[in-house]
């Protein structure tokens, strides 16, 4: 039998998935590797103990038989079958565990896509309504044209990196008890590009790119609204060693308008009207994002009052549909009357135009204090 549960000896539980005991077992192998631990002493038991538990656990048969007997092979069997840990044995765990980190060696870098570019532009509710155009300036790093982006000298030649060869990568070997150690860096003289400029170009200082100042004509549609956005494909930032441009978002400000508010497709107004107007009724005309527009007053129509005008809010940028624009009404009291309106209103409460619907005020209190 085992001196020690392999479950325990990798800290998972019995019921781990394959993916908790492979990621428990190279969480391990990093800390008690022989090359890097600090107590050398005991590192080469410990790693050795380590990866006798992942060879059974990881293996769906091995595991099987563990988990029924406490061994590999068979019931009261005490022979485990790891074939010896010799300089063989160990490699094949140490290239499944090191693998990884060798395919991860350092390449030389090809094309890169330029980086995205955002602008923040502000327009009025008018012209989100509208749509409009704007010309806008801004600076981006753009492909230099005196080396058409290759960072070379027109004329001059550009050669592989003397230090590591043109692989862009510097390479250090070390023999270890486990066999070697390969270490593989990015090369600090050519940063992994495997190639160098001896004449850098005047004009970006041998980066391919430098910074300068762009105007562009930006067309907003009709019905934009705070916080859009609009993508301009190809106007963002250069590519480098030849990769596509990024791309220009210009993201909307939509500034508060005077007297017209927006909720969505809707446009709201208040408008005062005076109380022979609200009491006989008849027709207005009130702002909207369109122009003036006629607007119907009912007789009677009492402040608060809302009255809706379809189809005539803000238009949506993906087809035809628009908002309503509503218009609140406000019936506002003169607070300086003439002699003679003031003959005229007290004939007028003389004649009963003073009285008040209370039946109608004391519905509306009973219904502000009913329980729901």
């Amino acid at each position: 039998m085992p001196t020690k549960d392999y479950y325990e000896v990798l800290g998972v539980a019995r019921s781990a998935s394959p993916d908790e005991i492979k990621r428990a077992y190279r969480s391990l192998a990093r800390t008690h590797h022989p090359d890097v631990a600090q107590d050398k002493a005991d590192a080469e038991h410990r790693f050795k103990e380590i990866n006798e538990a992942y060879e059974v656990l990881s293996d769906p048969q091995k595991r099987a038989q563990y988990d029924r007997y406490g061994s590999v092979n068979g019931a009261g069997g005490g022979d485990f079958g790891f074939g010896g840990f010799g300089p063989s044995g160990f490699g094949d765990i140490f290239d499944m565990f090191f693998g990884e980190m060798r395919a991860q060696q350092p390449r030389r870098a090809g094309p890169q896509r330029g980086s995205d570019l955002r602008y923040d532009l502000e327009i009025t509710l008018d012209e989100a309504f509208a749509g409009t155009t704007k010309e806008i300036q801004f600076s981006h790093l753009a492909q230099c044209e005196s080396c058409k982006g290759a960072g070379a000298q027109p004329g001059s030649l550009i050669v592989p990196c003397e230090r590591c060869g043109g692989s862009g990568v510097m390479r250090s070997v070390r023999q270890t008890p486990l066999g070697q150690f390969v270490t593989q860096t990015t090369c600090s003289i050519c940063a992994g590009e495997g190639q160098v400029t001896p004449t850098p170009c005047a004009t970006c200082q041998g980066r391919g790119r430098h910074e300068v100042e762009r105007k562009l004509t930006v067309k907003v549609p009709a019905g934009v609204d705070d916080g859009s956005r609009i993508r301009i494909a190809g106007n963002g930032e250069a590519g480098i060693r030849g990769g596509t441009p990024g791309d220009l978002y210009v993201y909307l400000n939509v500034a508060a308008h005077p007297i017209i508010r927006r909720e969505g497709l809707d446009t709201y107004l208040d408008v005062p009207i005076s109380f022979p107007q609200a009491a006989l009724g008849g027709t207005i005309e009130v702002p909207s994002l369109e122009g003036m527009l006629a607007l119907t007053i009912p007789a009677g129509t009492q402040s608060g009052m809302t009255l809706h005008m379809r189809g005539r809010g803000m238009p949506s940028v993906r087809g035809s549909q628009r908002g309503d624009h509503h218009v609140t009404i406000h019936v506002q009291v003169p607070t300086k009357i003439s002699k003679r309106q003031r003959e005229l209103l007290e004939e007028y409460a003389r004649i009963g135009g003073d009285a008040v619907d209370e039946r109608s005020f004391l519905d509306r209190v009973k219904d502000a204090f009913r329980p729901e």
